[in-house]
């Protein structure tokens, strides 16, 4: 924790403070949640940014879209449009945000919409004639005007949301105690081969509700990189000389695994809109040499000048053990709360 952050401490308890009690009338009702009568599903977390919610949201759109009508609901971080937007032909990753541009692009067959307004959002989805049977709320942990039917909550490994502290000291949102809405934690990021004894600890640490599941899952990385008309073996190009570029929170595992001692890593803040001056500067560090960068930052990239020569490298979130209790609680909340 720097000097900066320890100075800040007495706005942590008084931001904290604020979250509490506005969690506190929205559980006795005195502040007004709207439910809905569809399986709504919420993916977030207590701690900004870099917890995994893009794969694993893309997790649940694969487990759920060849059964059920899925739709996915965002705020669109970034973008430069504003109120409800529909996911069409004609979007792109500034009228949606990166990453609900990137769902839009990887899987035709749902609907792909975004509001600040979750409420609204969702009322318009359910608006049409072709409804959503299931909705996935990305990042709306915190978003307590809507009461989704199922929470799932996410914390990286390396930063456990029971060893952080309020914002601006630390990087939570919320209490701890928010921990106590989710019907599911997934601890992601993990290192593929967590012991058992190591899984022990950090469940002992959480202090979870007897009716809240635990699971444990760790970045998977694709076997090739994508370009605009070709794809390369991973294998093939980790020992060659390039350029790795990231837009993201925590870029380093994805700088790691693809980079060796020739390479040179290019970092930009996380959602970051590429300018024309952001452009030159690639293409003069790359040299003519090959561009590998996060399948968010892709779609934000892949209509520049730099396409001919860009790549992307897909990930996916991967269950440590237990994917079919996962899977098969999931499925029944859905079933279950189908209407009618």
């Amino acid at each position: 924790m720097n000097v900066l952050r320890k100075i800040l401490f007495p706005f942590a308890i008084l931001y904290g403070l604020i979250t509490s009690v506005r969690n506190f009338l929205f559980d006795k009702g005195i502040l007004k949640s709207t439910s809905f009568d569809i399986p709504v599903i919420a993916v977030g977390n207590l701690s900004v940014g870099g917890t995994g919610k893009t794969p694993q949201i893309e997790y649940l759109i694969r487990l759920l879209s060849d059964r059920y009508k899925v739709a996915t609901l965002s705020r669109g971080y970034k973008r430069k449009s504003e109120g409800y937007v529909l996911a069409s032909e004609t979007s792109n990753a500034e009228i949606l945000g990166d990453e609900p541009f990137q769902f839009y692009q990887k899987f035709p067959n749902i609907q792909v919409a975004v509001d600040a307004n979750r409420r609204n959002g969702i009322t318009q989805l359910l608006s049409q004639t072709e409804k959503p049977q299931v909705i996935l709320l990305d990042d709306a942990y915190q978003h307590r005007k809507v009461k989704a039917g199922f929470y799932i909550l996410l914390s990286s490994f390396d930063d456990l949301y029971a060893d952080d502290f309020m914002l601006p000291t630390g990087n939570l949102r919320e209490s701890r105690s928010g921990a106590k809405r989710a019907d599911i934690v997934v601890i992601t990021k993990c290192p593929k081969e967590l012991s058992e004894q190591k899984q022990e600890e950090i469940r002992l640490k959480l202090k979870l509700k007897c009716s809240q599941q635990l699971y444990f899952t760790f970045i998977d990385y694709d076997d090739f990189i994508y370009g605009i008309d070709e794809k390369m073996a991973v294998s093939n190009v980790k020992s060659e000389s390039k350029l790795l570029l990231a837009g993201i929170a925590k870029p380093s595992p994805f700088f790691d695994y693809l980079k060796n001692e020739k390479d040179e890593c290019l970092t930009f803040p996380d959602h970051h809109h590429f300018s024309d001056a952001d452009l030159e500067t690639i293409q003069n560090k790359a040299q003519n040499k090959r561009v590998i960068t996060t399948e968010k930052d892709y779609v934000r990239l892949k209509d520049s000048k730099l396409i001919s020569g860009l790549y992307y490298l897909p990930i996916k979130s991967t269950f440590i053990k237990h994917q079919q209790n996962f899977d098969t609680t999931v499925l029944e909340y859905v079933k279950t709360n189908l209407p009618s």
